[in-house]
């Protein structure tokens, strides 16, 4: 009988894995790398880059660095893939869809593997550089420029930290259920990033405090739907959410931003702030002693108390502009907030007029520069 339990206890966490796995699998289009990373292209001169979630022959990441390392000056291309990957090796990817290229001996098994790329050239002497020099280059293998790992690549992995202690920058798209974690190990091996991640990772308590003490900040190209390419059997309920082109099946997401502790020209420029200050459109919160914002463009320009506004805030905001003081949030507990809190012990969201419900949370700032 305990056999039995044990067995079926581990088949249910394996499929769990396997699901949370399947869940995680999100290939982010080229086009959307294309977008950001056209912003940062003079910081990437001379670095190493990593990417430490990206299977070669699947990730968009590592086609763009690979295709781009002469332009970009890159000194290393570093990439991991994971085991398992529910559409690792699935894909023609890199190889396109040549079959030749497709049945090559030199395309790596589904393990997880490293890629470690010093230099590229034109190896078909066609004249120019271009993806087919990578898989030629990686079908070879001349320069040992992929190998096995001993594990099954997880970020979090002795073998994965050991590369990451190589890299100047990191840039990819975690797993979306590991994110804060991700995150958080980026931090304390004091290493630049630019990576994806949901909107509302910034309400959580440790990943707020990163934003406030500006050691991250979202990047560009934040607006709008993404979609990314899942595996064939990712299913939801909400058919718009999906489509198929190409036979490739695609999901798309609302709140997916770019982070990233990289200097950007964005977060220098001012918002333009056009309305004034009246108790009548901006009340006083019942339990904050901070005036409500529904709509970022609508910050008073000549208010020098708190405000609450729209997490949204976060995409046009300029600490030279604005001091980020707290959250509306029964988690942030720092002595900032607390002084605001017109109730200590109910650690409500903000409520306007005694109003049974809640506002959204809102991020609490001061205007550094109130005009009159």
């Amino acid at each position: 009988m305990i056999v039995v339990i044990m067995a079926e206890k581990s088949l249910n966490s394996n499929l769990h894995k396997a699901n949370k796995a399947k869940k995680d699998e999100f290939y982010t289009q080229l086009i959307d790398i294309e977008k950001e990373l056209k912003h940062y292209k003079e910081q990437f001169r001379g670095k190493v880059v990593y990417c430490n979630c990206d299977d070669p022959f699947e990730s968009n990441f590592f086609k763009y660095f690979a295709s781009n390392f002469n332009a970009l000056g890159l000194k290393k291309l570093i990439a991991t893939s994971y085991k398992p990957s529910p559409i690792a090796n699935t894909q023609l990817g890199l190889f396109g869809n040549d079959k030749t290229l497709k049945q090559s001996k030199g395309r790596p098994k589904n393990t997880a593997n490293k890629f470690i790329i010093n230099e590229v050239n034109d190896l078909d002497n066609d004249g120019a550089f271009d993806l087919r020099d990578i898989a030629e280059q990686l079908k070879t293998n001349k320069n040992n420029e992929w190998s096995p790992m001993e594990g099954d690549g997880d970020f979090r992995s002795l073998e994965s930290v050991e590369l990451l202690k190589q890299a100047d920058i990191v840039v990819t798209n975690p797993p979306f259920s590991l994110f804060r974690e991700y995150a958080a190990q980026l931090i304390e091996f004091n290493k630049k990033f630019i990576i994806l991640g949901d909107q509302n990772a910034t309400t959580t308590k440790d990943f707020f405090k990163l934003l406030k003490e500006n050691k991250l900040w979202l990047g560009y190209d934040n607006g709008g739907t993404k979609w990314f390419q899942v595996p064939d059997d990712y299913d939801i309920e909400t058919e718009s959410r999906i489509k198929i082109e190409n036979g490739i099946k695609f999901f798309s997401m609302g709140r997916i931003v770019w982070y990233t502790n990289l200097d950007t020209t964005k977060r220098h420029n001012n918002l333009i702030l056009y309305k004034k200050y009246s108790p009548e459109e901006y009340p006083k919160y019942d339990n904050y002693e901070a005036i409500n914002v529904d709509k970022v463009n609508d910050i008073p320009m000549d208010y020098n108390g708190v405000m609450g506004v729209p997490i949204t805030f976060l995409d046009k905001y300029n600490p030279d502009q604005f001091e980020i003081i707290g959250q509306t949030h029964s988690g942030d507990i720092s002595a900032e907030v607390e002084l605001l809190r017109k109730d200590p012990e109910h650690k409500h969201r903000g409520i306007v007029h005694g109003e049974s419900k809640e506002k959204f949370a809102r991020i609490l700032i001061r205007n550094k520069k109130p005009q009159k």
